[in-house]
């Protein structure tokens, strides 16, 4: 279960009705919760605590998806996929991997975003979009002027300031979706103290000769 409250429809805002009607039909998520992609649904349940909030990350949902974008949409989800991938968002990389597989792309390509600098399926842009966004991502925005300088001439300023607002955006969403414990990032930290001996703490524990002397 998600760590905060969840929205029934009783009192959802007026725009958050909208989307529930979409996302749920005629339900209630709190109670039979569920989305046609096999969520849970309550990441939306949990932001419609602030409308404000459940408005502006559903204008997110609209801006990338605007046929006013000139990124390529399947440059848009290697992003997306990477970053879920890279700040270990089961939901972000579980929903981008059915989105790129949704524009017709390869499972092996797919699955190769994990690991893609030992992978030989990816274009040059291709390569260029996957380091840009691990310096999001892992690096935090520190980019090399040298692979800036290679992906505007690969696709453009425009398309370039997209595809960091995107990315960065579902980095957000990743980190949020984890800390809030929503859809399917409700896991436990793998994180846990493995039990040793009774009485036994890591240092008595070890078994170190003493030194010989010469």
């Amino acid at each position: 279960m998600p760590r905060l409250r969840q929205v029934p429809r009783s009192e959802v805002h007026p725009f958050g009705e909208v989307m529930y009607r979409m996302l749920f039909g005629d339900r209630d998520p709190v109670v039979e919760p569920g989305t046609a992609s096999g969520t849970p649904g309550d990441w939306w349940t949990v932001f419609a605590l602030v409308p404000e909030a459940f408005d502006h990350t559903s204008a997110g949902l609209q801006f990338y998806r605007s046929k006013d974008r000139v990124l390529d949409p399947k440059l848009r989800e290697l992003g997306q996929i990477r970053a879920g991938w890279g700040r270990e968002s089961r939901f972000v990389y579980s929903q981008h991997c059915k989105s790129l597989r949704g524009l017709g792309e390869t499972e092996e390509r797919i699955d190769a975003i994990r690991y893609w600098p030992a992978a030989t399926c990816f274009t040059d842009t291709e390569r260029l979009v996957l380091a840009y966004t691990d310096a999001l991502v892992y690096d935090h925005g520190r980019v090399a002027d040298e692979v800036v300088d290679a992906i505007k001439a690969a696709i453009g300023d425009r398309a370039l300031l997209e595809l960091t607002y995107i990315t960065t955006l579902y980095l957000q969403h990743a980190v949020m979706s984890r800390a809030l414990r929503t859809e399917f990032d409700d896991v436990d930290d793998r994180i846990v103290e493995v039990p040793g001996p009774e009485g036994v703490d890591a240092v008595s524990g070890l078994h170190i000769a003493p030194p010989t002397e010469d």
